[in-house]
């Protein structure tokens, strides 16, 4: 991946140099020109292009932010109900991330949503303890967990 990123700069500075105009749009013109040539010529490069990993990583942040938004409007309507019938608990969420800088980012992207927070991680690295403030199926927001941040962090990371 580094390969890439090298040989796309060197492309942007090369347009720089070739249209003697040496101001930010130029150079950014020969990047945008770069990252069209190594996704044109993708197949003559032993790595995958890095382009879809940026694209991964902005695929998860925004997975966060809708995230975000419907937990908080889900709070916003607990908080206002005349009658609070929530069912709050703890959960074991399994984890099949193996780095400890994934594990721990599913950590901090649970404790970041409204309604829930990561209590602990077990010693083997094998579970997420969740405290959730409603939970109607634990089933559910095991599957939930996993099928959106958990996949979207192995998405980014590998």
């Amino acid at each position: 991946m580094p390969f890439q990123i090298v040989l796309n700069i060197i492309i942007a500075i090369m347009w720089t140099f070739l249209q003697e105009s040496y101001t930010f749009s130029s150079f950014f013109t020969g990047y945008l020109f770069g990252i069209l040539l190594l996704f044109t010529l993708q197949r003559f490069i032993p790595d995958e292009f890095y382009m879809k990993r940026f694209l991964k990583i902005i695929s998860l942040i925004l997975l966060f932010i809708k995230e975000l938004i419907l937990s908080n409007v889900t709070i916003l309507k607990w908080v206002y109900k005349p009658k609070l019938d929530m069912e709050p608990g703890i959960f074991a969420v399994p984890v099949d991330l193996k780095s400890n800088w994934e594990i721990t980012l599913l950590a901090n992207l649970i404790t970041l949503t409204p309604g829930t927070l990561s209590i602990a991680i077990s010693n083997d690295h094998s579970y997420i303890y969740v405290h959730a403030m409603n939970i109607e199926d634990v089933e559910a927001e095991i599957n939930s967990i996993k099928e959106s941040f958990e996949r979207a962090i192995k998405e980014v990371t590998r």
